[in-house]
């Protein structure tokens, strides 16, 4: 991952032996420590914000949640009416 073309910085202070522990690994990959740098931290940023917005269930879970969703006689509360509501009035 070039750093060339970056317009914006980062700035971190951290222990020798960490750093030591991040040229190695950088050595390790035949990257600079700036790019080695730069691409965990971004793959590292891109899986937080993927597990924040995916709902992971158990098969147990996820059996339940399609059965309820198959149930003949499923039907939406109050709460879930008004949120249909809200979202269709958006979406006009």
């Amino acid at each position: 991952m070039p750093t060339s073309n970056s317009d914006a910085r980062i700035n971190v202070r951290l222990s020798s032996d960490l750093k030591m522990l991040v040229e190695e690994a950088a050595v390790t990959l035949g990257q600079t420590v700036s790019d080695f740098t730069i691409s965990t931290l971004v793959r590292e940023a891109r899986q937080v914000i993927s597990d924040a917005q995916c709902t992971r269930l158990s098969n147990r879970d996820r059996d339940i949640f399609l059965a309820a969703l198959d149930s003949l006689d499923a039907r939406p509360n109050d709460a879930l009416k008004a949120a249909a509501r809200r979202y269709k009035k958006r979406m006009a």
